[in-house]
């Protein structure tokens, strides 16, 4: 997989600078770095990164797990959040965020790429599982479909819509479905109405 555009988000500079050393080192690019949560939104918006690495710990008001939030919400791009944070509060809020990894600083290059390409891989399955929702959803809107009790003339089989209009059973079935029709005679009305040449064809050996 090729090197990602990645948004650093780290309130300390010398850590921060590190963490984009190694990405670097990783053949990764740094579309950009941030130390406050209002900076880091901001940052994704502008630069639209293939991710995020976030530190919960931020400058500020707003901490890292709000400021994912808001990224993934208004971006709808993949966050691996990267902090020495590992309380079990800080986890629970950090997962209702939906992160794509959760990584414990000091970590191992290894680590790290490993989270990358799983939340690139993850979020690359998201994307194809949204487009399919709403091609299905699409197709759904477009489908027509008859239902309840439909008024029948016993003799002519025309139906009667809902104006009180009586129509032939194809012009009503198109209006309210997706049906396209072909026509053809069936064996039964072929003997009915062609039955002296049914009769001839029988009798010549062909087959109708």
């Amino acid at each position: 997989m090729v090197g990602a555009k990645i948004l650093v988000v780290e309130d300390e500079s010398i850590v921060s600078f590190a963490i984009q050393k190694t990405l670097k080192g990783l053949g990764h690019i740094i579309s950009g770095a941030a130390s406050a949560g209002e900076e880091a939104i901001q940052k994704a918006g502008d630069c639209q990164p293939d991710l995020v690495l976030m530190d919960i710990g931020l400058r500020g008001e707003m901490d890292g797990v709000v400021a994912a939030g808001e990224i993934r919400r208004r971006f709808q791009i993949p966050v691996v959040y990267l902090t020495a944070y590992a309380d079990d509060t800080t986890f629970q809020r950090a997962k209702l965020t939906e992160p794509f990894a959760y990584l414990i600083k000091p970590l191992e290059e290894r680590e790290l790429q490993i989270a990358i390409d799983m939340a690139r891989y993850k979020h690359q399955m998201e994307k194809e599982r949204m487009q399919l929702t709403n091609q299905l959803r699409d197709a759904l809107a477009k489908i027509k479909t008859l239902s309840g009790l439909l008024p029948i003339c016993g003799f002519c089989k025309r139906i009667r819509d809902d104006k009180g209009y009586w129509e032939q059973v194809e012009s009503y079935i198109s209006k309210h479905s997706e049906a396209q029709f072909s026509h053809g005679v069936c064996p039964e009305c072929v003997k009915k109405y062609y039955g002296e040449f049914f009769d001839k064809a029988k009798d010549s050996g062909s087959t109708m």
